[in-house]
């Protein structure tokens, strides 16, 4: 049977035989390929709209149309449904107000790892989340609500495109389209793995041109994970928003939950299903701008320490700049962790700056640091190593070196055996050298 006798078939407009096709017209062979193909989804749609069933059919049946927030928006693929909020500019969000954000542009590219950041201002980031039918991806899964969030007139905009069903995903898509176009980067959190993919192989589905391919894009979970993750249970974004940015939903509808409640909704039209995963949505974009400011002012400011920053943190973000080149960033954070005091971070502290200034040939600044160690700490073994390391090899007072080895030594564990072979090794050579310099 053929697709145009199934479809018949469904419409009720023949019997269930096959029957004689009648040729075809010169009219209908010249047509091209993407006319039968759009005529085929035509008719589709039409079978689809006789469904007894879904939301259309429950608002027949007394459920009004607007018991969802939003109204709706005709795009040039058909209509969708968008919900717009602001979030003004003397709201809190957590602990802090969502338009006091900075989003300076040269640490939005350490925390992005790339340059191409530098052009652009706060105004041009479009936060994006999506939810979806399915937590997996895949060409089944379906976007059927995208969050975009943006800073305009000192608030903060939300605007949410939901698709009522199935049939209004292009619409969705395009109304995603028509705003993304407005902006010059992403930011998002966990889209690089998921949300973006998503909707670029939905694009494709849907023969529309992707406009997020091409922008550069922000992916908040990384940052957060190197620089927040090593105090907190895990780096997902409702730990991040509870643990560190003071964020409490009153309730709030598990991610696990969000699929089914669609399909419960395209079932029975309940708008009370929908409300609470809108407002899940809202809350994480409103989140993403307000992490985004909290990643930014970890880098304070050139008088010292960010406000209320946890120690370890500013510790992570120095690693992070040295790895991504931003040395003199990472030298300021690290002076300043090392002048806040004795403790494991200002130990800590002290060796990354002291390599830091080694590996930049900066020897008389790095052996400051070592003796600033061992004086507070005076069994510190890597400060004597590296003392002992500049005396012999910078300063040639072998005989210092020699003492700094042996009070390694002296403080080193017993069941360390590589370090004592190493100390010891060190220890025989530089008595070698005393030997030869008292023989000349």
């Amino acid at each position: 049977m053929s697709i145009g006798d199934k479809l018949r078939r469904i419409r009720g407009e023949g019997g269930s035989g096959r029957k004689e096709q009648p040729p075809q017209t010169r009219e209908e062979e010249g047509r091209s390929k993407d006319e039968r193909i759009d005529d085929l989804r035509r008719r589709i749609r039409e079978i689809l709209e006789r469904r007894p069933s879904g939301p259309a059919a429950a608002r027949k049946s007394g459920i009004p149309r607007g018991a969802l927030p939003g109204e709706e928006v005709r795009t040039r693929r058909g209509s969708v449904l968008v919900n717009s909020s602001r979030i003004l500019r003397d709201d809190f969000h957590g602990k802090r107000r969502i338009c006091e954000t900075a989003m300076p542009m040269d640490r939005i590219g350490v925390l992005a790892g790339r340059s191409v950041f530098s052009p652009f201002r706060c105004e041009d980031a479009l936060f994006l989340d999506t939810e979806t039918t399915g937590l997996s991806g895949g060409t089944g899964t379906f976007p059927f609500l995208v969050g975009l969030g943006w800073f305009e007139g000192g608030n903060f905009v939300v605007n949410q495109i939901f698709a009522r069903d199935f049939d209004e995903e292009a619409a969705l898509l395009t109304c995603l389209s028509d705003v993304a176009r407005e902006k010059k980067f992403l930011v998002t959190f966990n889209g690089r793995a998921f949300d973006l993919n998503l909707l670029a192989t939905r694009y494709i589905l849907n023969r529309i041109d992707n406009p997020l391919s091409g922008l550069p894009h922000l992916d908040l979970l990384f940052p957060s994970r190197r620089l927040l993750g090593h105090r907190l249970e895990n780096s997902r974004l409702a730990t991040l928003e509870k643990m560190v940015l003071g964020v409490r939903r009153d309730y709030d509808v598990p991610s696990s939950e969000i699929p089914q409640r669609y399909f419960d909704w395209l079932r029975s039209g309940n708008a009370g299903l929908m409300t609470d995963v809108l407002e899940h949505n809202r809350m994480d974009v409103a989140t993403m701008a307000v992490l985004v400011g909290h990643l930014c002012d970890l880098f304070g400011s050139a008088d010292g320490f960010a406000a209320a920053a946890d120690g370890s943190d500013l510790l992570a973000l120095a690693r992070m700049c040295i790895d991504r080149g931003e040395k003199l960033t990472a030298e300021r954070l690290l002076a300043d962790l090392i002048a806040a005091g004795p403790g494991p971070l200002g130990t800590d502290a002290g060796t990354e700056l002291s390599l830091l200034y080694k590996r930049s040939g900066r020897w008389a600044e790095a052996a400051g640091i070592w003796e600033t160690m061992a004086g507070r700490d005076p069994g510190c073994l890597f400060a004597l190593v590296e003392l002992a390391k500049w005396h012999e090899h910078k300063t040639k007072n072998f005989k210092t070196a020699e003492a700094l080895v042996a009070k390694a030594l002296d403080n080193l564990p017993g069941d360390d055996i590589d370090w004592r072979e190493a100390l010891l090794y060190r220890l025989t050579r530089l008595k070698r050298k005393m030997g030869a310099t008292k023989t000349e």
